[in-house]
């Protein structure tokens, strides 16, 4: 950094700082990520990767030792780079769970971000984070698991009385007594949660039902996967449908044996 000088960390590297030795997702043999104004000229050497920023002075902690970017500039910036959408979330969760920045500071540092990738959605789940909602996720199971693996459409956000009062089931295929409920959580449950989410369960199997949660890796990581098991239970329970593949590299029938035999009849 002395060779750049007025340099400070980026990206991964000032996330690696941040949060110390150790960090799972960094590796420390890689090369380091600096930031410089975007107006300077500087010359690459070995090992380092360099970003020209605008507006530099405001996105660095310049009394940190070394100089490092905001964590939630460089979250941001680690997010928008990784290949999936649910290597995205698993960024944002893990910077608000290590207490090292929360969803609010990262949505006001993406309103100065003009030009992002996947601006819009992260600002969607990052919404979604700092109101404790789900709502990315619901549309998320809505189109990568339920429509193009053909399964039935269900009922949404149903209401059902219970002796706490009204709660609204996510996704209930009533006629085949099964209800999926999103959970959009990032973080630990509290003990009031828990109970909360163990008295729906409850609920619904004193009516005859049963109660499946999903989280983000269901549905963003392993969407084919998670229709081809929900397809088979739906099957379980009087579905006389199959679940169809999306696409060549559908990993569906590896989760629906039942419906990939009948099929190749």
């Amino acid at each position: 950094m002395l060779f750049y000088d007025r340099a400070a960390l980026a990206h991964a590297s000032a996330l690696r700082a941040a949060v110390g030795h150790g960090w799972r997702p960094y590796d420390d043999a890689a090369a380091i990520h600096l930031a410089v104004d975007e107006d300077r000229n500087v010359k690459r050497i070995d090992g380092y990767r360099l970003h020209r920023l605008a507006h530099l002075e405001d996105k660095v902690r310049w009394n940190s030792s070394p100089p490092r970017m905001k964590v939630e500039e460089a979250a941001l910036d680690v997010a928008a780079a990784r290949p999936t959408e649910f290597g995205a979330i698993e960024v944002l969760a893990d910077m608000c769970q290590r207490r090292r920045t929360t969803a609010a500071r990262m949505l006001s540092a993406l309103a100065g971000r003009r030009r992002l990738r996947r601006r819009g959605w992260l600002g969607d789940v990052l919404r979604d984070i700092d109101a404790g909602t789900c709502s990315v996720l619901e549309h998320g199971y809505l189109d990568r698991v339920e429509r193009p693996h053909g399964l039935p459409a269900p009922r949404r956000q149903r209401s059902a009385g219970t002796d706490r009062g009204p709660i609204h089931r996510d996704v209930d295929h009533e006629e085949f007594d099964l209800c999926i409920e999103l959970d959009g959580r990032l973080f630990h449950d509290t003990a009031g949660q828990r109970d909360r989410d163990l008295d729906r369960d409850l609920d619904a199997a004193v009516d005859g039902r049963r109660t499946v949660r999903l989280g983000w890796g269901q549905v963003f990581d392993r969407p084919c996967r998670t229709a081809g098991r929900i397809g088979r239970l739906l099957q379980q329970r009087g579905w006389g449908g199959i679940p169809r593949a999306c696409g060549p590299q559908c990993t569906i029938w590896s989760a629906n044996p039942v419906a990939a035999t009948r099929l190749a009849r």
